[in-house]
């Protein structure tokens, strides 16, 4: 009875489903259908939405080239797509660097709210939307995806370390540096620890 429970289990998780689309590639299309929304809200607010569709779509398509080493042994594949998609960020990077920028001229008083707003937990202040911009676009590369991943994708420091592929203390220090530089930026203010608090 156990192993029959287990077996319904594992045929229920993602590391199963990769596995099985190794020969039924439809089968990959339930990754997709569950992890496709956190991945869209989080590149959305990270390039906003001219480029989402198609960083996610990539971001597919290369877990999907790459499922025959996917290890099976993480039964949850949602630290591997956001690790996939990060790296997809990277190439957008100056595209990233620039769209921050142009944020931070804006007139908060000119500039309609938008989803990417509502992504970063706390900043519904529209007020804290230039300068949040700006904090963000002065941080190193490897502390704003730490920062973004927890505040906006929503992983943990664990999926996180699995997400970038580097130690959870690592992840930790880099979060704490991310979080300082912000806070100071914003005057003491860190929107960002607010989605982690209610999580």
């Amino acid at each position: 009875m156990l192993a029959e429970q287990q077996l319904v289990v594992d045929q229920e998780s993602d590391a199963w489903y990769v596995h099985a689309s190794l020969v039924n590639h439809r089968l990959f299309t339930v990754l997709y259908d569950r992890h496709a929304p956190a991945l869209y809200r989080y590149a959305r607010g990270r390039v906003g939405a001219d480029a989402v569709d198609d960083m996610v779509s990539e971001t597919f398509l290369v877990a999907f080239r790459r499922r025959h080493r996917y290890d099976t042994s993480r039964v949850d594949a949602r630290p591997w797509l956001f690790g996939i998609l990060t790296k997809e960020i990277s190439h957008y990077r100056r595209r990233e660097r620039a769209h921050y920028r142009a944020m931070a001229r804006c007139d908060p008083g000119e500039v309609a709210p938008d989803p990417a707003e509502r992504a970063v937990a706390g900043a519904a202040a529209h007020a804290l939307r230039a300068p949040l911009a700006r904090a963000l676009s002065d941080l190193a590369a490897r502390d704003r995806d730490v920062l973004l991943l927890i505040a906006w994708g929503g992983l943990s420091y664990e999926e996180t370390a699995q997400a970038i592929g580097i130690p959870v203390g690592t992840v930790r220090s880099r979060l704490n540096r991310a979080r300082r530089k912000v806070s100071s930026a914003l005057g003491g203010n860190d929107p960002t620890r607010a989605v982690e608090e209610t999580m």
